[in-house]
């Protein structure tokens, strides 16, 4: 079974070939044949790990690190830089650049395998990211909050959870609830970055919590955008006859069954227009008050925090 997403960058062909037949057996594949390309692609696919060539044309192995190291979403990725036998000044740039392994071309499969594995292993240990999205997770998230706080600029943060959804891993299984889990945070990824670009912080709090923070004049245009996606998914998430019917049976926290509506999301907006933030329990502490209200229109919605200090 494969596990995992490997992106190979290379600008020859047979170096690409040698990596997908080393690696395909065990992991999923996507190649690009040059830095920009590869950082096109990522717009799109979130890999758990990178191997790069050092020399390329458009844009090299360096420029390409460098550049994803700046990008607050893909910075914890591993990367592997493949190196010409005897430039040890590639493998010093690659360093320099935030390069977490090298191998030497030609390189062993077998010893890359290990390595790979090696890499990953540490990775999730070192790494506060949440195992299933692999988004920031709640030490990181407290961290950036506290970075928007000390910087003393507008910022706004969004917390989005999804409504009827311990029903939903009742009714269709813990596997397929994962699956509505990373099908989310896809959804906050793919919108948040492409609105608010790399600057834009995306975290998952755990379950099927999530925080995103973005200036305060995106918030409300990212929110209305997850919600309206979010809600044009949904129907995929059911069968056709739960979907048509328009809920599912389940029981409540106290034992008794229901009519449970479909699944919805709900985001409550926190933001200095409107309060002084001076830490981040402040933020925290909002931000519940507000999801707990937009749950209880039952269908998909962002709110505001209305309330002003005097």
């Amino acid at each position: 079974m494969r596990q995992g997403l490997i992106l190979t960058i290379d600008d020859d062909p047979d170096i690409l070939d040698v990596l997908d037949l080393t690696l395909s057996e065990h992991y999923n594949v996507s190649q690009a044949s040059n830095g920009q390309e590869a950082l096109d692609l990522l717009q799109h696919i979130f890999p758990d790990l990178i191997i790069c060539d050092f020399m390329m044309p458009v844009m090299n192995g360096r420029k390409f690190c460098e550049t994803l190291k700046k990008d607050i979403l893909m910075q914890h990725i591993p990367i592997i830089m493949l190196t010409a036998k005897g430039e040890t000044k590639d493998r010093i740039g690659g360093i320099e650049s935030g390069v977490d392994d090298y191998m030497v071309k030609p390189f062993s499969p077998d010893e890359l395998l290990a390595r790979i594995k090696m890499i990953m292993r540490r990775t999730i240990r070192s790494l506060d990211a949440n195992p299933l999205t692999h988004l920031p997770g709640n030490t990181s998230i407290m961290e950036e909050l506290q970075l928007c706080i000390n910087s003393g600029k507008p910022f706004a943060v969004g917390y989005a959870d999804l409504d009827k959804f311990k029903v939903y891993n009742d009714k269709y299984g813990f596997e397929k609830g994962d699956e509505i889990i990373k099908e989310t945070a896809r959804l906050l990824i793919s919108i948040v970055r492409q609105k608010a670009g790399s600057n834009a912080f995306i975290g998952h709090i755990g379950g099927d919590d999530f925080v995103f923070i973005t200036d305060e004049d995106m918030i409300e245009n990212i929110s209305k955008e997850i919600v309206e996606t979010f809600d044009k998914k949904v129907p995929s998430f059911y069968n056709e006859e739960d979907y048509n019917r328009g809920y599912i049976k389940g029981k409540d926290r106290q034992g008794n069954e229901q009519q449970f509506g479909l699944l919805a999301i709900s985001i409550g907006i926190v933001t200095t227009k409107t309060q002084k933030i001076t830490h981040v329990a402040q933020v925290g502490e909002i931000g519940a008050e507000l999801k707990k209200y937009a749950k209880s229109f039952e269908k998909s919605v962002y709110v505001f925090d209305q309330r002003k200090e005097d």
